[in-house]
C-alpha cells in the first residue's frame, strides 16, 4: 500500500470515529433532555391547562377534580391555575394536594346548587349533619393546601337568595327536591327547641372551605370572597395554619371569615377580613351533638390581623359545648366590626372557655361592646342546676388594648348557678359612650384600666364579688355621675385611684348585699364625694 494510501485510510477512520463520537454526543443530548423532560413531567406539577380545564370561564369541574385524582394516584402533587377564569362546582380534595392559584387567576364556584351534589357528612353552626358539599371538601386526608396570589369567588349570592325566600315566605310552600333530599338523609337528627326554627328551613348552605378530620392544613396568601356560608371552616382538624390571606364578603348572611371548629393547634396570622357575620370565630359544636363529640378546640393562636366589616372581630362561641381553651390573640387591629372582643354562651351549651390571652389590640368605631362575655346569648332562659348543660368562663385575661369611638367598654353578665371566674384586665384605654358592666362574676381585676365615659358611670359592678379595681378611673367625669358604681358587690379591693381631673362623685355603693369594700392608698384631692352611700347601703360596708 503506498504512502497516500495509506493517508487516505487514516482520514476516513479519523472521518468516522468524528462521526462515531458526534453522533454519540446527540445521543447523550438527546437522553439527557428526555430524561429532563420526563423528570419535569413528573414533578408533581399539573397544569390545569393540560389537563383539560380551560381559563375562558367555561365549566371544567371534571377536569379539575380528574388532576386531583390524578396527582393523588402518584403519591400527591400541585394543580396549578394560570392566569384566567376558571367556573367548578364542589372540589374534593385528597391528601398530600396543593391547589395553586397564580396572580390573576380567577376560580369561580357554580351557583347551580345540583354542583354541590351528592350530599356529604359535614357540620353546620356545630351540629353534624349530611348536606351539600362545601366548595372545597376534604375528609380524612393529610397535607392540604390552597394557596397562590389569585382569587376565589364562592358567587354566594344564588345561596343567600335562597335563604331569605325561605325566610320571608309568610307561609307554608312547597319543598324543594333539595329539603326532601335533606330530610331524607338526616333523619333521627337531635337539636335543642330553639334550633327548630333553623332546622326547619332544611336548606343549609355549604362552606367555601371544610376539611373534616383531617391534619397538616395550609391555606395561604389567596383572596376569598362571597362565600354562601362560613368560609374557612375546619372542623375536627390537626395543624392548621391560614396565614396573609384576605376575605370580602358582603353584607350577607352567616358569611363569618375563618371558623375553627373542634380543632387542635391552630395557627391564624396576618389576614385581612371584611365580611358579613363574624371575622374570626373560634366552636367546637352545639348543645347535645357537641358534647356527644366532646372535642374542644385548643391550641389557637391569632395574630397580626386587620378586621373591618363584621359582626365580631375576634368570637368564641356560641357553639363550644366541646370546649375551648388556650386561645392567644395579639396585634390585631378591629376597625368599623359590631363588637371587638366577644365571648359569648348560654344555658344549654355546656363546655368550658378557659385560659384566654388577649394583648394588643387596638380597636375603633366598634358599634357595640368593645369587649364582651356573656352568658345570656339566649336571654330567656332560666335559673337550673349545675350540669353538663352549663356553661363555663373562666381563666381569661386581657391586656394593653385601645379602644376609640366605641359604644361600650364592655360588659361582663354571667349567670347566677355559674358566675364568669377569674377575668383580668390590664393597661386597657378606651373612649366611649358607655362604660364597662359587670353583672354575676367572681375574682375579677381591673389595673390600670382608663374608661372614658360621655354616658354612664365608667365601671358598673353588682351582684359579684372578689373584685380589685386598682388605678382605674376616667379622664371625662360627668359631672352627678360617679365613675365606679356598685349593687350587691362584696370583698372588693378599690386603691391606688388618683383622679387627675375635677371629679363630683367617685365611689356609689348600694345594695342590701354590698360589705366588704376596702379603699386603699387613694388620694381624692381633686374629688367633691368620694363615696355616695345609697339607702340600702350597711354603714359597714365600706372601710376608708
Amino acid at each position: 500500500m503506498t504512502k497516500n494510501e495509506n493517508k487516505d485510510l487514516r482520514n476516513l477512520q479519523n472521518l468516522r470515529e468524528t462521526k462515531y463520537t458526534n453522533m454519540k454526543n446527540i445521543l447523550i443530548i438527546l437522553c439527557f433532555i428526555t430524561t429532563f423532560n420526563t423528570a419535569f413531567a413528573n414533578d408533581g406539577w399539573l397544569n390545569i391547562l393540560n389537563e383539560g380545564g380551560n381559563n375562558k370561564g367555561i365549566k371544567c369541574t371534571e377536569a379539575i377534580q380528574s388532576a386531583i385524582e390524578k396527582a393523588s394516584k402518584n403519591g400527591g402533587g400541585t394543580i396549578f391555575f394560570p392566569s384566567g377564569e376558571y367556573l367548578t362546582g364542589a372540589l374534593k380534595l385528597k391528601s398530600n394536594i396543593t391547589i395553586h392559584l397564580d396572580s390573576g387567576a380567577l376560580l369561580k364556584f357554580s351557583d347551580n346548587f345540583d354542583d354541590y351534589l351528592p350530599y356529604v357528612e359535614m357540620r353546620y353552626e356545630g351540629l353534624v349533619m349530611k348536606s351539600f358539599s362545601p366548595l372545597f371538601y376534604a375528609k380524612d386526608a393529610e397535607n392540604i393546601t390552597i394557596k397562590g396570589r389569585g382569587v376565589i369567588d364562592g358567587q354566594g349570592k344564588a345561596w343567600w337568595n335562597e335563604v331569605y325566600r325561605i325566610e320571608s315566605a309568610k307561609g307554608p310552600i312547597p319543598q324543594t327536591k333539595y329539603q326532601k333530599m335533606w330530610e331524607e338523609q338526616n333523619k333521627g337528627i337531635v337539636y335543642s327547641d330553639y334550633y327548630k326554627r333553623t332546622i326547619d328551613k332544611k336548606f343549609f348552605r355549604p362552606s367555601f372551605f371544610q376539611a373534616y378530620g383531617c391534619k397538616n392544613i395550609l391555606i395561604e396568601g389567596v383572596t376569598f370572597q362571597n362565600s354562601p356560608f362560613w368560609t374557612i371552616n375546619p372542623e375536627f382538624c390537626d395543624n392548621v395554619t391560614v396565614t396573609g390571606i384576605s376575605i370580602f364578603n358582603p353584607h350577607s348572611p352567616n358569611t363569618d371569615g375563618i371558623n375553627p371548629s373542634s380543632c387542635t393547634n391552630v395557627h391564624i396570622s396576618n389576614c385581612h377580613i371584611s365580611v358579613g357575620d363574624d371575622c374570626i370565630t373560634i366552636k367546637s359544636g352545639r348543645d347535645e351533638d357537641g358534647r356527644k363529640y366532646g372535642k374542644a378546640t385548643e391550641n389557637v393562636t391569632i395574630t397580626n390581623c386587620t378586621m373591618l366589616s363584621g359582626h365580631g372581630g375576634v368570637v368564641i362561641g356560641s357553639e363550644m359545648s366541646g370546649g375551648i381553651k388556650k386561645i392567644t390573640i395579639s396585634n390585631c387591629v378591629f376597625d368599623g366590626t359590631d363588637r371587638g372582643i366577644r365571648i359569648k354562651a348560654a344555658r344549654g351549651r355546656g363546655g368550658v372557655v378557659e385560659d384566654i390571652r388577649v394583648d394588643n389590640i387596638v380597636m375603633k368605631n366598634i358599634k357595640e361592646e368593645a369587649i364582651v362575655l356573656s352568658l345570656f346569648y339566649d336571654k330567656d332562659t332560666k335559673v337550673e342546676p349545675v350540669t353538663e348543660k352549663t356553661p363555663i368562663f373562666r381563666n381569661i385575661h386581657m391586656s394593653n388594648i385601645t379602644g376609640s369611638n366605641v359604644n361600650k367598654a364592655g360588659q361582663i353578665l354571667g349567670i347566677t348557678e355559674m358566675p364568669i371566674q377569674n377575668i383580668t384586665f390590664s393597661n386597657i384605654n378606651m373612649d366611649g359612650k358607655e362604660g364597662f358592666t359587670v353583672s354575676t362574676a367572681t375574682d375579677v381585676e381591673f389595673h390600670d384600666v382608663k374608661v372614658n365615659a360621655t354616658v354612664g358611670s365608667s365601671f358598673k359592678i353588682s351582684d359579684s364579688k372578689n373584685i380589685i379595681l386598682d388605678n382605674v378611673g376616667s379622664s371625662t367625669p360627668i359631672k352627678g355621675v360617679p365613675v365606679i358604681k356598685l349593687d350587691n358587690v362584696s370583698n372588693m379591693m378599690i386603691n391606688n385611684n388618683f383622679p387627675f381631673n375635677a371629679t363630683d362623685v367617685f365611689i356609689e355603693a348600694d345594695g342590701k348585699e354590698t360589705k366588704s369594700i376596702f379603699l386603699k392608698n387613694n388620694v381624692f384631692n381633686n374629688v367633691t364625694t368620694a363615696v355616695k352611700k345609697g339607702k340600702d347601703l350597711d354603714k359597714k360596708a365600706i372601710s376608708e
